[in-house]
């Protein structure tokens, strides 16, 4: 007896960005318009399963508008982040590692919105993964307001003093604006 193929479902996204709102309400506006974005694509949510700051906004506009939501969060940062039970999927890690694997693993495409040290550490990991060839995902900066412009001169930077090469950049694809972000996903996704 063979078993029936596998249908290759939606695609899903990663979305990783910060616990708090930060301090320009663009973030914020930016973070509902993405999550509405992915539902009105038919594309599931894969975070951090967080319902406060830039994360909470993203799977709170994403489910409104119909979308299905995959979230891990590691036990230690469950009361802090406030874990969003309500998800499609919900998943408690033991460690921050392996949250990050199970997020990456369950997604097609990597969106950095603003977020501090825990969405640079993620943006790094994924980003590295594909500098040493362990995936070929798309990684996209969302840079709302310019944030992540000093995180684009210190990769030029990295290049320009010889740490990297120019294949470091032309790794990630930065957009301006969530109509952009949806453009360039639609382009990945094909």
């Amino acid at each position: 007896m063979s078993l029936p193929p596998l249908v290759n479902p939606a695609p899903s996204v990663c979305v990783f960005c910060g616990s708090r709102h930060g301090g320009n309400p663009a973030y914020t506006e930016a973070a509902r318009a993405t999550g509405a974005l992915l539902a009105a694509r038919g594309w599931r949510l894969v975070y951090g399963a967080g319902d406060v700051g830039l994360m909470g906004e993203v799977a709170r506009a994403a489910q409104v508008a119909g979308a299905q939501t995959f979230g891990v969060i590691p036990e230690h940062l469950f009361k802090l982040e406030v874990g969003k039970r309500d998800l499609t999927s919900f998943i408690v890690t033991q460690t921050m590692h392996e949250r990050k694997k199970v997020m990456f693993m369950n997604s097609d495409a990597l969106v950095v919105l603003p977020g501090g040290a825990g969405s640079l550490d993620e943006f790094y990991e994924v980003l590295t993964w594909r500098q040493i060839g362990l995936h070929e995902k798309p990684i996209l900066l969302l840079n709302t307001a310019g944030y992540w412009d000093p995180l684009l001169a210190l990769n030029a930077h990295v290049v320009a003093q010889g740490f990297a090469s120019q294949s470091l950049i032309e790794m990630v694809q930065v957009v301006d604006t969530v109509p952009a972000l949806a453009t360039a996903l639609e382009t990945a996704f094909g």
